[in-house]
C-alpha cells in the first residue's frame, strides 16, 4: 500500500511537470536597394584656394547609381561632403558648397525625381517612387580661407549615400 502511494505521488508530480523549450526562428532580408559608384569623383584646382569635382575646373564629378527593384519603398539620401577625410595640415577656414542632382534614369517614370527633392544642409532626399536604376551626380567645391593657397598634397572627400527603407 505504502508503494502505491509513492508510485501515485511521483506520477502525480512528474504529470504536472512542465517543459520549455525556445526555438529560435531566423531570416535573412536582402535590400531591394542597392548602391554603386558609377564614376569616382576628382577634385580639380582652378585657382590656388579651390577644388572642385565641376569639368569645367578640371575636376570629375562623382556619380552614383542606385538599383532599386520595387517602387515606393525606398529614399535615397545622399550628401555632399563637408569636411576632407584626409589632407595636408590646413590652418585656416574652409568654405563647403555643392549639390545632388538626378544625372540619369532607367524609366520615364523617373522624370519627377529632381523637381521632388528635398534638400537640407548638405543633404538631398528623392523618394525612389519607381523600379529601375537612377544615376545621381554630385557636385562638391571648396575654397580655403581668404586669399590663401592650399597647400601641396592630396586631399580627399567622401559623398555619403544611403538607401532608407521606407
Amino acid at each position: 500500500m505504502f508503494n502505491k502511494s509513492i508510485l501515485s505521488l511521483c506520477a502525480m508530480t512528474f504529470a504536472g511537470a512542465a517543459f520549455a523549450a525556445d526555438v529560435p526562428i531566423t531570416g535573412n532580408v536582402a535590400s531591394k536597394c542597392t548602391i554603386y559608384t558609377d564614376t569616382a569623383g576628382v577634385y580639380g584646382n582652378p585657382t590656388p584656394d579651390e577644388l572642385s569635382t565641376a569639368a569645367a575646373d578640371g575636376g570629375v564629378m562623382p556619380i552614383v547609381r542606385y538599383d532599386v527593384a520595387i517602387a515606393n519603398y525606398y529614399t535615397a539620401k545622399i550628401s555632399y561632403p563637408t569636411s576632407f577625410s584626409s589632407a595636408p595640415n590646413l590652418t585656416d577656414a574652409l568654405n563647403w558648397t555643392g549639390d545632388v542632382e538626378v544625372s540619369s534614369t532607367s524609366s520615364t517614370d523617373m522624370s519627377g525625381y529632381e523637381a521632388a527633392k528635398v534638400q537640407y544642409d548638405n543633404v538631398t532626399e528623392f523618394d525612389l517612387t519607381a523600379a529601375g536604376s537612377t544615376w545621381f551626380k554630385v557636385t562638391s567645391n571648396v575654397t580655403y580661407g581668404y586669399g590663401k593657397s592650399l597647400p601641396g598634397g592630396q586631399y580627399r572627400a567622401v559623398v555619403t549615400a544611403e538607401c532608407i527603407a521606407n
